[in-house]
């Protein structure tokens, strides 16, 4: 499966962006869905992941409350809704995907295939 991400951009403290990750290849609701985000200067951290189904989601403490991950396997597309943003959400943003297992999955190795990121800046 290939994986592109987009939608991000400048937004100020409190805003909102959302994100897409459009897919291609093999069926997209075989997969588990994962969005990770890399600051300057740090690993790549986990932030939310979705079930095959999208019924079940799981997200990190930092932005549980603010983020809302989905997908719509009609359409290929999975999505990241970010509100009330905040200067340490500064990242590039990637999706991923996994073929195997369960969707609480939060390691960078869980997942085998990966989008080119896009960045999200929040200005204070």
């Amino acid at each position: 499966v290939q994986l592109q991400a987009s939608g991000g951009g400048l937004v100020q403290a409190g805003g909102s962006l959302r994100l897409s990750c459009a897919a291609s290849g093999r069926t997209f609701s075989s997969y588990v869905m994962g969005w990770f985000r890399q600051a300057p200067g740090k690993e790549r951290e986990f932030v939310a992941a979705i079930s095959r189904s999208g019924e079940g989601t799981y997200y990190a403490d930092s932005v549980k409350g603010r983020f809302t991950i989905s997908r719509d396997n009609a359409k290929n597309t999975g999505a990241l809704q970010m509100n009330s943003l905040k200067p340490e959400d500064t990242a590039v943003y990637s999706c991923a995907a996994r073929p195997f297992g369960s969707a609480r999955a939060m390691g960078v190795s869980e997942y085998a295939y990966w989008g080119q990121g896009t960045l999200v800046t929040v200005s204070s």
